[in-house]
């Protein structure tokens, strides 16, 4: 993914001078070599555009996340799975519609996720019975629980102005898997507009969700509705950033 990340963005500062990147990168106490194969990039584009941060341990996706959107400093904020499913350069599809619904990026909210809703009759067609089964279940119980409107709610290929990033994710309470649907609620229950736009996306080997994960993802669910349906969680609309 930086390979392909870089040389994309590199291009784009070359023929634009006014467009600037920074690229974080969060190790969420892993066991690999992220931080030193980071910290390789760190040295070769300097630390004010490669910045790597560390976590002592596994505070889960969402937590990982969370961390990179306070320590960013842009006015569009994109967060990307590190496997290279997806396509890098498919930030301008995303960016295409921040700025035709955006009038200023410094006060403007929007979410718009990159989504492989396009890709869905392939995948049927490559799963199992059991597992379309479940992968149907989860998306049922995403819109009748949490989120509607979404087809893809899962696809970790994200791009939020910065009034939205920071509001949404100070208000985060789901650090794993599913943090994405609490993301995207708190945005609706904020009534931040939110886009999908179809992207580029490849399977990777070793990224296939277990059924395990569904059953996880599925309490998790759950948990999201009733934690804010009992008012045990709270969303401020007056985000605070230094409590994220």
């Amino acid at each position: 993914m930086l390979d392909e990340a870089f040389e994309y963005l590199e291009k784009r500062k070359k023929n634009d001078p006014e467009f600037t990147y920074e690229i974080i990168v969060v190790d969420d106490g892993s066991r690999d070599n992220t931080s030193k194969v980071a910290l390789e990039y760190s040295k070769k584009y300097t630390v004010d555009v490669v910045r790597v941060l560390s976590q002592d341990f596994n505070r889960g996706k969402g937590g990982a996340v969370r961390m990179g959107v306070v320590k960013s400093r842009g006015k569009l904020v994109l967060f990307a799975d590190a496997d290279g499913a997806s396509k890098f350069s498919d930030f301008e599809r995303l960016e295409k519609i921040v700025k035709v619904n955006c009038s200023s990026l410094e006060d403007d909210k929007i979410v718009v996720c990159g989504s492989r809703r396009h890709l869905e009759k392939d995948s049927i067609a490559k799963r199992s019975l059991f597992r379309t089964f479940l992968m149907h279940g989860f998306h049922f119980l995403v819109w009748f629980l949490c989120v509607k409107g979404v087809r893809d709610t899962q696809c970790g290929f994200k791009l939020l102005t910065r009034p939205a990033a920071l509001q949404t994710f100070s208000n985060l309470h789901v650090l794993r898997w599913a943090f994405d649907v609490d993301l995207l609620y708190i945005a609706q229950y904020l009534k931040i507009p939110i886009f999908e736009v179809d992207i580029n996306w490849h399977e990777c080997e070793g990224s296939k969700i277990t059924f395990g994960s569904y059953i996880q993802m599925g309490l998790d669910l759950l948990s999201i509705r009733l934690h804010y349906l009992f008012g045990a969680w709270k969303i401020d609309a007056n985000y605070r950033p230094e409590n994220i």
